[in-house]
């Protein structure tokens, strides 16, 4: 049996063991549920590694439920979905979906794609969270999660909380849209009543001190009309 604990959220019964099945084959443990609302219920209650999350969902939707789990977990999270049209939908919208597959799908694709997800997510939570590696560094950027300090060409550079709390939010999510709404609701909480424009502002700071050309950046990218991403490439 795996460590890895997978949840699995399908409203089609049949559906949901199938998928079920074909994972404990390899040694995981699936816990299944099969609505909106039953959904955050497992997940809060067993902490899993990765979600394979269906779109379309009674009580709370997929997308819902995926933008609610991304507001505290970075876990892989891969969206099903019976019609291609939606792949848009998905990915698009920036809820925080790392993958998607469109039904039906074949179980060792699934299955691979499950592998190659928790393979980079173990991997780079390690990187981050092993208390003799507690630095997360690209090219000439050294970061400490354990002092919030930041290091630039060597030079340690003065951040605020929040735009420190900002900045590891999107490395957490390399490679993943996250919305201005996630964004302010991560940072700030949902019961502050400041103006969501002050992730546009913190992000403009954060660019002009780490990126080498704040207008064209390199790391912390717009996605038009979406919000914004970190990526190292």
């Amino acid at each position: 049996m795996r460590d890895e604990k997978i949840l699995v959220v399908d409203d089609e019964i049949e559906i949901g063991e199938i998928i079920k099945d074909f994972l404990e084959i390899e040694g995981y443990k699936v816990f299944l549920a099969f609505d909106g609302e039953e959904a955050l219920k497992s997940f809060n209650e067993h902490s899993p590694q990765l979600v394979i999350l269906d779109l379309m969902l009674p009580k709370i939707d997929g997308m819902e439920v995926c933008r609610t789990i991304r507001t505290h977990s970075t876990v892989p999270i891969i969206m099903l979905s019976a019609k291609r049209e939606d792949t848009d939908k998905i990915l698009g919208l920036g809820f925080g979906a790392d993958d998607y597959m469109t039904k039906p799908f074949s179980s060792g694709e699934l299955v691979a794609r499950v592998k190659s997800h928790l393979r980079r997510y173990t991997t780079f939570s390690k990187s981050i969270s092993n208390e003799n590696e507690d630095t997360y560094t690209f090219d000439h950027i050294q970061i400490s999660f354990k002092s919030h300090s930041i290091f630039v060409h060597g030079e340690n550079i003065p951040f605020a909380a929040k735009e420190f709390q900002l900045l590891k939010y999107l490395i957490l999510n390399e490679n993943r849209v996250l919305t201005k709404e996630q964004i302010f609701n991560h940072v700030w909480g949902y019961n502050d009543y400041g103006d969501i424009n002050t992730v546009t502002v913190h992000i403009r700071k954060i660019r002009e001190k780490i990126e080498k050309d704040p207008s064209s950046p390199k790391y912390i990218q717009t996605v038009w009309r979406v919000g914004y991403k970190f990526s190292r490439s």
